[in-house]
């Protein structure tokens, strides 16, 4: 059996990746921070779940032989977004912001990629956003943030594809998240008509791209930004 470790995996985008690949045959392993009442409603239904900062180095070190024995697919989705003036933002929060998203994903790979690179196979796919390809207004740290994990995700591709791993990114658009529940309705329809396909995209949406990036039939593509978000950046 194929094994998958998701970060952020009890809400949005992150949860409907566990839900699929488990769906798919994969023993899958949750990462969360909070929503401990979700987690042990996921470990009931057979997912492995694990309380984890990613932030923090040492808390990610912890998790080292908790996991299943190897790692096939890791999926990089846990983040924080904020709206803000550039000039309200202090270096706090742009730290913060820096800390969860890139670090995080740094910190996962720091621990999984060894084994993977010992097995010569495995898969890691970001979880970016589109507005780490086009920049987001009142989004500055956010969008930085996104992008520094695209660079990140070509950079690593080149490095890990001689020993059989493939990097790829995955970019959504607006999703049904709460994340976006800062959203007004008005402002959530806007979006909307804004997009092409006509329609706020699901976590599912995002979640089947991610899991054809862990699937066999995509052993030929990495380095690679895939965008799931309606046409809304083309």
């Amino acid at each position: 059996m194929k094994t998958a470790v998701i970060t952020g995996a009890t809400r949005g985008i992150g949860r409907g990746c566990a839900e699929l690949f488990m769906a798919n045959g994969y023993a899958v392993t949750g990462i969360y921070r909070s929503r401990s009442d979700i987690a042990d409603e996921m470990s009931a239904k057979g997912f492995d779940m694990h309380c984890c900062d990613i932030s923090d180095s040492e808390s990610v070190e912890q998790l080292r032989g908790k996991l299943y024995g190897h790692t096939d697919v890791l999926v990089n989705c846990a983040g924080i977004a904020a709206q803000k003036l550039f000039t309200d933002i202090t270096p706090d929060e742009w730290d913060r912001m820096y800390v969860v998203n890139v670090k995080g994903a740094y910190n996962m790979c720091r621990l999984l990629l060894p084994g993977m690179i010992n097995r010569k196979y495995g898969r890691i796919i970001n979880i970016s956003s589109m507005w780490g390809e086009v920049g987001a207004s009142c989004e500055v740290h956010y969008s930085a943030s996104k992008a520094a994990l695209i660079g990140m995700t070509k950079a690593l591709a080149k490095e890990a594809g001689p020993s059989g791993i493939t990097v790829n990114c995955v970019s959504p658009g607006v999703i049904d998240t709460d994340m976006n529940s800062c959203h007004d309705e008005e402002t959530m329809r806007q979006l909307m008509e804004e997009t092409p396909m006509g329609r706020i995209g699901t976590p599912y949406d995002v979640a089947r791209a991610v899991l054809f990036l862990a699937d066999e039939g995509s052993d030929f593509i990495t380095g690679q930004v895939i965008g799931v978000n309606g046409g809304y950046v083309i």
